[in-house]
């Protein structure tokens, strides 16, 4: 059958020609998603040791930056190299298929969202049209962003408090590989999704169904839910790792009231 346009003009679209609209856009975004997992596939070995092993060792730019930038006071730049071994006989191959989806998914959101804005676009008012694409520009800035800093900051202080904690000196860490990157997709692509709440808080103020006053109101509530996400969202469960995702959650939820709207004032009745 051949492919429909969701921009037809002056033509309305039954329920079964939006499911066709619909799939095709489906059958695209898998497509774009097979070639970037070829590519992500192939290159994943040197993507694996350059980067995804990157905070397993003394070596890692975010460690020897933080060192220079404090004078020395902060020694993260020492000889810290943890081991990562596999014990399993197939999680190398697993886990290379994994990272690569994973991988490949990342960089095909921006693709992904210019899919579904094309599905949608023809629905919205003319008024509507600019508050859903900055909010879809937004989207992807801010998924990025998370991912960035789940990258830079989160995890790998993280992992290096974790595997340098001591209780006994004759006990040796050795971290599977499941369990690192395990912990560190889940790291990552979390933090990516939850540094949407600003984006969706605007959009939300936009339709009207939240203000400034409403968020501030619930605030405490909030702070209590968001220490409840942090603590399901934290791979280890350990209360360290809970302050450093609970932090850039709450100072998230600072910015949602910013960029949300004041309440519309109520107009006067005329009688």
């Amino acid at each position: 059958m051949k492919e429909q346009n969701v921009e037809q003009v002056g033509e309305e679209l039954s329920f079964w020609d939006h499911l066709e609209v619909l799939r095709w856009a489906l059958v695209r975004i898998a497509g774009v998603l097979m070639v970037f997992l070829v590519f992500t596939f192939l290159s994943m070995p040197y993507i694996f040791d350059q980067y995804i092993l990157a905070p397993t060792t003394s070596d890692f730019f975010v460690y020897r930056w933080l060192e220079g930038i404090s004078g020395g006071l902060l020694n993260f730049a020492d000889d810290f190299a943890m081991q990562i071994i596999n014990i399993n006989v197939a999680s190398q191959f697993f886990t290379h298929i994994s990272t690569s989806i994973s991988l490949a998914f990342v960089l095909v959101v921006p693709y992904i969202i210019f899919e579904v804005w094309k599905f949608i676009r023809p629905a919205l008012f003319d008024h509507e049209v600019k508050h859903v694409r900055f909010a879809f520009m937004g989207s992807t800035l801010m998924f990025y962003l998370g991912c960035a800093v789940a990258y830079l900051l989160i995890f790998p202080f993280t992992f290096r408090f974790l595997t340098e904690y001591e209780l006994s000196a004759s006990i040796q860490n050795q971290i599977d590989l499941s369990s690192y990157i395990g912990n560190f997709i889940m790291m990552v692509m979390v933090m990516g999704l939850v540094f949407e709440m600003p984006i969706l808080a605007w959009l939300l103020s936009c339709l009207g169904l939240v203000n400034k006053s409403f968020l501030r109101q619930y605030k405490s509530y909030a702070v209590v839910g968001l220490l409840v996400l942090s603590a399901v969202i934290t791979p280890s469960g350990d209360p360290f790792t809970m302050m450093l995702v609970a932090v850039p959650l709450y100072l998230l939820y600072e910015l949602s009231i910013l960029v949300v709207k004041e309440e519309a004032p109520e107009t006067p009745d005329n009688d």
